[in-house]
């Protein structure tokens, strides 16, 4: 997030002479912007005659400084987001020609003159970067060796086989593009452009992927390799093929000893048996390279199709990379019904339709909320009102509403209210995947179980815990059904939806929550929810 830290406002002349000005320390960053000239208030970047009928229409106190007014008179049509470079109340800063804190008379006779001689005084401004005070990441509790936050690193080995090719092989930097590259829109694959991208807009920022491709050929045939033994022995085998070419101590993003993640990936005719994407830590202390062990490794045969078709090749190592960050599936396990959440509000990428944004579940255990993005209900309170922004947005955030005393580290029970859109990382499910636009409700225990040697969430899908997924799990979207399962303006939630219950003794949805939700209007694209105590 940039936010502006002072403006210079530069000596008469040409750019030059703006940037002569600035101490040379700051100057010679990139982030000195030119906004235009003081005086020009009609936003064309230059000095002309409609600036002089703005400010006397100021100083005659028939027209004050706004941009509306300034763009009125020059004749253009304002649109939404134009004229923002300067925010308000600036109008009255760039009509100060001799920046003396005043408007007035002097200020329009320098205009005049500036016009007369066209040497305008330019304005700069300069941006630094701020950094935003996300949260420790629940996540951590679990083991993975994937930083969900900062600096996470990801070494792609692209391998196939004697008897076992690829039918289209791309370059390893074009994977890298596709893997690493910038954020495309454009991209027909969008939102999966590339993982990069797909998980700065999901972490606002908060995780930064990177790595490098390495293309490989197996010494043997496919067979060799197909159990777990031989999948890890071909991960060390390719990896000590490139330990001469490459050094590896780059990729451990968060510097503890382990290369972040290894995501090996095969021709989809390697099979479905033993190649069907998958993740989990290897935990071999005696192997390495270059003095880094290996962490998690992801084994995939979900494969570039062709130079237009990556959907899913990024799409599901996006889902396996959440694993290697210390997130279970969603998923059930176990059922002829594997999906975890249905309905409009049920998509989740850690679900089984993974062609979709993280949910708001997701991104409190990864951190990737702003302290002041988590709003919560607080016990005391009898009735709050809270705004929910679009959560596929920087500003997205989330209210809790707890049972009981809230986890200062998110690991108990609790509702999480979000408003999702089908925009950025949502805006391209897959064909099978019914999503809507709403407020959506999650039951959450995010319980962790540590036995000693590992922890992991305790109601995670499939745990023993969990009672085969028919009492406490880590998630639950309320009213979990193929329907439109959203809500908006007008809508009540409370105890006679499905779902919106506490846990009981026993694993049932049974306890009365004591609170309703209230969805409020949609304006300026953000909800209102009133949360009332019964």
């Amino acid at each position: 997030m940039k936010n502006k830290k002072l403006r210079a406002l530069a000596a008469a002349g040409a750019a030059a002479l703006a940037l002569a000005s600035v101490p040379a320390s700051m100057g010679a960053r990139a982030d000195w912007q030119k906004l235009g000239y003081l005086g020009d208030l009609d936003r064309d970047q230059s000095l002309g005659m409609n600036d002089l009928v703005i400010l006397s229409r100021h100083l005659l106190a028939q027209s004050p400084l706004t941009k509306e007014n300034c763009y009125q008179v020059s004749g253009r049509e304002l649109r939404i987001g134009e004229g923002e470079s300067f925010q308000p109340g600036e109008y009255l800063e760039n009509a100060d020609l001799d920046q003396n804190g005043k408007v007035n008379v002097f200020d329009l006779i320098l205009l005049r003159q500036s016009i007369a001689e066209q040497n305008g005084r330019e304005v700069w401004e300069y941006f630094e970067e701020q950094q935003k005070e996300f949260i420790s990441p629940p996540v951590s509790a679990v083991k993975g060796y994937l930083p969900s936050q900062g600096q996470a690193k990801l070494v792609i080995l692209y391998v196939d086989f004697p008897d076992c090719p690829y039918n289209y092989a791309p370059s390893p930097e074009e994977i890298d593009e596709i893997a690493f590259g910038d954020e495309d829109t454009t991209d027909p694959n969008y939102p999966f452009d590339s993982m990069t991208a797909f998980y700065k807009r999901s972490s606002k920022g908060a995780m930064e992927l990177s790595g490098k491709t390495f293309r490989y050929t197996a010494q043997k045939n496919l067979a060799e390799y197909n159990d777990v033994a031989g999948r890890q022995a071909l991960v060390k085998e390719a990896l000590k093929a490139f330990e001469d070419q490459a050094d590896f101590t780059e990729f451990d993003g968060d510097n503890d000893g382990f290369i972040d993640t290894t995501l090996l990936a095969v021709p989809t005719a390697a099979g479905d048996d033993n190649w069907w994407p998958c993740a989990g830590p290897v935990d071999d202390y005696n192997f390495s390279v270059d003095g880094k062990m290996i962490g998690h490794i992801i084994t995939s045969n979900a494969q570039i199709e062709s130079a237009d078709n990556y959907y899913n090749f990024v799409s599901t190592h996006l889902h396996e990379m959440g694993h290697c960050m210390g997130l279970p599936d969603y998923y059930l396990f176990g059922t002829n019904d594997s999906e975890g959440m249905h309905g409009t509000a049920g998509s989740e990428l850690m679900d089984t339709d993974a062609t979709s944004d993280f949910s708001c579940v997701s991104k409190l255990q990864l951190g990737w909320y702003t302290k002041d993005q988590i709003q919560v209900f607080d016990q005391s309170q009898t009735s709050a009102t809270f705004t929910l922004n679009n959560a596929q947005t920087d500003s997205g955030n989330v209210v809790v509403i707890p049972c009981g005393d809230l986890d200062e580290d998110y690991h108990s029970e609790y509702m999480l209210v979000e408003y999702t859109t089908k925009e950025g990382n949502n805006s391209k499910p897959a064909w099978f995947v019914n999503m809507g636009e709403g407020i959506r409700v999650y039951h959450v225990d995010a319980t962790i179980l540590d036995n000693g040697w590992w922890t992991s969430y305790k109601y995670a899908s499939g745990a023993a815990d969990t009672n085969n997924d028919q009492g406490r799990r880590l998630l639950r979207i309320i009213d979990d059904r193929d329907v439109d399962n959203l809500y908006r303006t007008g809508d009540v939630i409370d105890g006679s939806i499905s779902g919106f219950h506490w846990y009981d003794g026993s694993g049932a949805q049974s306890v009365d929550t004591g609170v309703t939700i209230s969805v409020g209007e949609l304006s300026d694209g953000a909800y209102q929810i009133t949360v009332d105590r019964k």
